[in-house]
C-alpha cells in the first residue's frame, strides 16, 4: 500500500499571539512597542503577518488622543486581515463611558444613592472633550460591536479583574450578546450598571483570590484569565516606571497585563500563552 505523505504530514505551527492592556489616548507609545514586537512600522502600519494581536480595552480618557488610538487599532484589524493575521478588541470600562457620555451625557441616572450621569463620572475619571468631539457614527457603530470577553487557547481575555461578567451570563455568548444587548439599547439605568461593574476590580487578589479566578474558569474555560484594569504596580507597592512585564498572580492563574502607561509605566506588548515564572521562582 502506497503511503500518504498527509497522514504524517506535521501540524501547522499556530501564529504568535500577543496581547495589549490599556493604552488610554497614548498612540505614539503604543506603535512604538508595537513597532519594538515588529508587529507595524514607524508610522503604525501592519508587519506582523500571520500573527495575532488582542487588544484589552481602555483605549480612551487620561492621554492625549484616544480617538487616535480607536482609529488605529481599526486600520490595523482592516490590514492584518488581508495579511492572514488578526487584530482583536475586548471592551474596556472607558469605552463604556466613552459611549454612555456621548449617548446620555448629563441626564440623571435614577438612583437611591444621590446624583449620577455619565457626564459626572466621565469628568471624574479623565474624560477629554477632543475624544468626544472626534467621535463618529462608524466609531461609535465598531465599539458597540465589540466582546467584552474571549477564550484563546487556554487564555481567557478581559479588560476588568472583576467576576461581574457572571452576571451576564454563563457563557461567553451569553456575556456578549447580553452586553451587546445593552449597547444596543436606550436603558440608562442597564448602561450605568454595565459601566459600575465593569469598573469593579481586584478580585483575583487575597487570599480568596485564586477561588475567584477558579469561578470564572470554570463557567467560560481556559487555565489563566489575563487582564488589564488593574496597575501592576499598584500590586506590587513600586512606581510604574520600574515594571518591566506582566504580573502573574492567583495561584498562577491570573496574569495582569495593565503596566500603568498613563502614569508612566512602559506599554506592555506580552506574547500569550504566557511561559510562567511563578514556580521557577519558588522553587529557587
Amino acid at each position: 500500500m502506497e503511503h500518504d505523505p498527509a497522514e504524517t504530514a506535521p501540524e501547522p505551527e499556530a501564529p504568535e499571539t500577543f496581547v495589549v492592556g490599556d493604552v488610554h489616548g497614548h498612540r505614539a507609545e503604543l506603535v512604538a512597542a508595537l513597532h519594538t514586537r515588529g508587529l507595524v512600522d514607524p508610522d503604525g502600519h501592519w508587519t506582523g503577518g500571520p500573527r495575532h494581536l488582542w487588544f484589552l480595552g481602555d483605549f480612551v480618557d487620561r492621554g492625549p488622543d484616544g480617538i487616535g488610538v480607536i482609529e488605529l487599532v481599526m486600520a490595523l484589524a482592516a490590514q492584518a486581515a488581508e495579511a492572514g493575521g488578526q487584530v482583536q478588541t475586548l471592551l474596556g470600562n472607558h469605552e463604556i463611558l466613552l459611549l454612555g457620555m456621548h449617548k446620555f451625557g448629563d441626564e440623571e441616572v435614577p438612583s437611591d444613592f444621590g446624583p449620577r450621569s455619565f457626564a459626572r463620572s466621565w469628568e471624574m475619571n479623565g474624560g477629554l472633550r477632543s475624544d468626544q468631539d472626534a467621535l463618529t457614527d462608524d466609531h461609535v457603530a465598531w465599539l458597540t460591536s465589540r466582546p467584552v470577553v474571549a477564550l484563546v487557547g487556554d487564555d481567557l481575555l478581559m479588560h476588568s479583574d472583576t467576576t461581574e461578567y457572571l452576571f451576564w451570563g454563563e457563557d461567553i455568548e451569553t456575556v456578549n450578546t447580553t452586553v451587546s444587548d445593552i449597547l444596543h439599547s436606550d436603558d440608562i439605568v442597564e448602561w450605568w450598571e454595565l459601566w459600575r461593574r465593569m469598573t469593579t476590580r481586584y478580585a483575583f487578589r487575597g487570599p480568596a483570590g485564586e477561588a475567584a479566578v477558579d469561578e470564572l474558569l470554570a463557567a467560560y474555560g481556559g487555565t489563566m484569565v489575563i487582564h488589564g484594569h488593574s496597575v501592576i504596580a499598584d500590586a506590587l507597592g513600586v512606581p510604574p516606571a520600574l515594571i518591566d512585564g506582566p504580573y502573574e498572580y492567583a495561584g498562577g492563574k491570573a496574569l495582569g497585563i495593565d503596566a500603568g502607561l498613563f502614569v508612566g509605566g512602559p506599554c506592555l506588548i506580552t506574547k500569550i500563552p504566557w511561559e510562567s515564572t511563578l514556580w521557577a521562582e519558588e522553587d529557587d
